[in-house]
This record gives C-alpha cells, structure tokens and sequence, in this order.
C-alpha cells in the first residue's frame, strides 16, 4: 500500500480551516485504509472526516478533525487516483503503441494499466483478462460506471492470439455480466489489417449485436503503426481497406437501428481520412462523447469553430466529478497557455492528418491570410499523423525552417504539463510558440486576436 499525499487544498475549504498542509500523506480516512480515489470520495462524503496524516520531518502521526456539510468537497487534491498498486496489463498485444516506443522517454508512458478503476475514472479501456468476481461485485455494489472494454475480436482463439494471453480467450464473460448488471459499456476495437478485418470484424459485430446487444457503442479505430514496431504482422490499413470499414460500419449501424433503436456503431475519423473521404457531421452522431477517441473529433471540432461554443466534453470517465481525483497522462494539464505573439504572418502547426482539414476550413471562414503547415511525425515514423503526437524535435526542425518574425499557433493536445511527449519544452523550440486549448471556439478567438495584432502593426 502506498501513501498517498495531499498535492493541493483549496482555499476557504474545510480542509483549509483545519490545518492540513500540502505534502501531508494520508494514513487512514475514519479509521480506514482507502484503496482509491472512489472510496476515499465515498469516506469524505459525510458530515464529519477523521483523517491520520504523516507530516513530513515529524516522528508522531497527526489526527484532524473536519467538520463540513453532507456532500460538500473536502477541498483536498491528491497525487494519486490508486492508492495500492495499479493492476498493469499482463497481455503482450502485437498491436499495443506502448511496445513502438523508442527508448529514453518518460518512464510514465511506458505503464501499461489494465485496471477497472482506471477505466471508470479516465476512460481508459480494459480488456478484463484481470478482472475478478470480487471486481464485478464491488462494479456492481458501487455502480461504478460506465466502463470502456477492449474486445478487439470476439473469436476466443483469435482474442487469445492478438493478446497474447490465454485468458484472452475467456475474459469476454465478464462484459456478459456487466451488460446484464445494467452496467453501461463502451466497447472498441482495434482493427488490424489481415488479422481481425474481414470476416472476422464481421463476426465480431455480429456478436456484439446478438451477444452483448446492451452495449452503448462500438468504437473502430484502425491500428497505430511507428517505426519502431517489430511486428511483422501490422501494417497501416490502405485505403481500399479504410473505405471496407467505413462500409461495415454504415451497414451495421442501420442493423442496430432497425433493431435495437440506435447506432451503436462508430468508426474514428482516422478511417475516413485514410479512405480518403470527409469524416461525418455532427448529426451523423447520436453523441460526441467518444470524440477523444477519434470517434467525431472532425465533427466536434468544426462545430466549435462555427458557432463559437465549448466542444463537447472530451474524455471518459468520471475524474472530473471525483473530488480530489488527480488529472494523470493524457489528462494531465497540458500547461502553459500563452498570450499571442506580438505580430507577423499567423501559421498553425498541426498533424499531417488535420492540416487539409483545417486549411479548407480557415478558408471557408475567411482565414485565409492564416498558413497551415502540416509536420511529418519523423519520431515515431509509420502511419502516426496525429497532432496529439507530434513531438518537440519535429516541431523543432519544422520550425528552423519557418520565418523568425510570425505568430505560431499550436493545439495543446500534444503536450503534458508543458511537456511533449520526447520530453522537450516550449522553450526547447528554435521559434516562440503560442499555445492554444484543442478546441476549435479558441482556434477561431485566437486568430481573431492576433490578426488584429497583425493588422494594427502592419
């Protein structure tokens, strides 16, 4: 069991008023061990918290005693969201991004979870190869949802085959068991070409439209392949093969609709831009909840240019309701929001995915002054285009070759708490850098701003 310490407290809270510090580890919460971040927020949730804290550089252990309103935040933030050891994933996916990395980048990235509370927290999905009885009762018991479930395959043998894993094979029934404990579920799968494609992605959504008809999507998102695989079963999907799926997709979701009143059904824009076709509207969604995962990103993105308003909620999970539940990976603060340069042509640095995109629509919304420049993932290699993982050193060598006096816009999706993922800093780059939030209502404030800033010192 590890301790966990308090990262921050918010002012005028009752944890404020009762002399906790910042940097005091949490022993016990009214006499008990909490686990995680959903029992602690369970502990808190009274009229009266009793909390034993170690302070650092003390040799006796403190007791504080809270008094607050039924409901209301303690006002602590904590450094953790699992307090005993997160469940790592014991599958060896040929697919999995996590084994493409080059050595040498943050520790951190290379931590695989394959853990339910994750799941329930930040959306990060579980392929339930180490869920348990006792797991599912205390899903159950504390309706600890939704959940996001990896199925990949629904052919036992082929399942066991792409993770490497026995129990592969066998893990599906507990998805059996959340369906029918009204657990809600969002399913992916991972689509590798010549492996689960075809048929087989045929029979999977038969499968989940017969077998696990309750689930609440099936997200598609086609395979990530960098440089650095070395499996010489994955390859990037051609466009013939995109265009398949997009056609699997459309058919299977008119079969959920006829049948079940819904879509269910959603393949990630990244398809459609290999099959070289448009990503669909925002109507063609029932919600753009899955949009962090590729599923409508285009849409959502679009729709917040247009009409100036936030985009919807990005990210899964409940962390954000959780009081106290730290902000961790991806979900950390990107950091280091900064003001607009001080003049000169606008350009927006972007992946070689959302560079055509965002170039027809600045110009259908008179941006047209406003460059785009698409920057080739020379890091990772491969079929990686995304801008969320552009790294520090592309970004570097792009800009070397850019003019000096310009503003340089930047989506803050591909950094970390002011870091990208090669470990490189704003600072790091040869050209200042204006950060702006990955939406596309503060694309379109920015570069009403800087190109007032331009005009005005031109």
């Amino acid at each position: 069991m590890s301790r966990v310490r308090i990262a921050s407290i918010s002012p005028d809270s009752p944890a404020a008023a009762s002399g906790l510090a910042v940097g005091d580890e949490l022993i016990t919460i009214n006499g008990r061990v909490a686990t995680d971040i959903i029992e602690y927020q369970q502990l808190i949730d009274g009229p009266w918290v009793s909390l034993l804290v170690q302070r650092e550089g003390e040799s006796l252990q403190r007791k504080f005693d809270v008094a607050k309103q039924p409901g209301q935040p303690l006002g602590l933030s904590i450094d953790s969201a699992v307090f005993d050891r997160i469940r790592t994933c014991d599958n060896h996916c040929s697919f999995c991004f996590i084994y493409q990395l080059p050595k040498g980048m943050r520790r951190s990235l290379y931590v695989k979870d394959d853990d339910f509370r994750l799941s329930f927290l930040y959306g990060n999905y579980t392929t339930l190869t180490r869920f348990t009885e006792f797991d599912l009762e205390r899903v159950v018991d504390e309706g600890l949802s939704p959940l996001y479930v990896s199925v990949h395959t629904t052919d036992p043998e082929l399942r066991a085959s792409m993770l490497r894993n026995p129990r592969g094979a066998t893990s599906l029934r507990w998805l059996r068991e959340l369906l029918r404990a009204n657990i809600v579920v969002h399913v992916q799968v991972v689509v590798c070409p010549g492996v689960n494609d075809g048929a087989h992605l045929e029979r999977t959504m038969q499968d989940i439209v017969t077998q696990y008809p309750e689930t609440a999507s099936v997200a598609l998102v086609p395979v990530g392949v960098s440089d650095f695989s070395v499996e010489a079963t994955m390859r990037a999907h051609r466009g013939p093969e995109a265009r398949h799926v997009i056609d699997l997709v459309d058919q299977y979701r008119e079969l959920a609709r006829e049948t079940l009143g819904r879509a269910m059904f959603y393949a990630s824009d990244e398809f459609y831009l290999v099959a070289g076709v448009l990503p669909p509207p925002k109507e063609f969604y029932d919600s753009l909840d899955e949009a962090e995962n590729g599923i409508g990103m285009v849409a959502a993105f679009r729709s917040s240019f247009e009409t100036r308003t936030t985009m919807a909620t990005l990210g899964s999970g409940f962390f954000q309701s959780v009081d106290g539940a730290p902000a961790w990976g991806y979900r950390a603060p990107r950091g280091i929001s900064s003001a607009p340069g001080d003049g000169g042509p606008v350009t927006v640095l972007t992946g070689e995915y959302a560079a055509p995109l965002l170039r027809a629509l600045l110009d259908e919304y008179g941006f047209r002054h406003v460059d785009v420049v698409a920057v080739e993932n020379r890091y990772f290699g491969g079929n990686i285009k995304v801008t969320g993982l552009l790294t520090g050193h592309d970004l570097a060598r792009v800009l070397d070759a850019l003019p000096t006096r310009a503003t340089y816009l930047l989506a803050d999706v591909c950094l970390s708490e002011g870091r990208f993922l090669d470990g490189l800093t704003l600072s790091d780059l040869p050209r200042a850098v204006t950060v702006v939030p990955t939406t596309g209502r503060d694309l379109r404030e920015t570069l009403d701003r800087v190109s007032r800033i331009e005009l005005v010192t031109s």
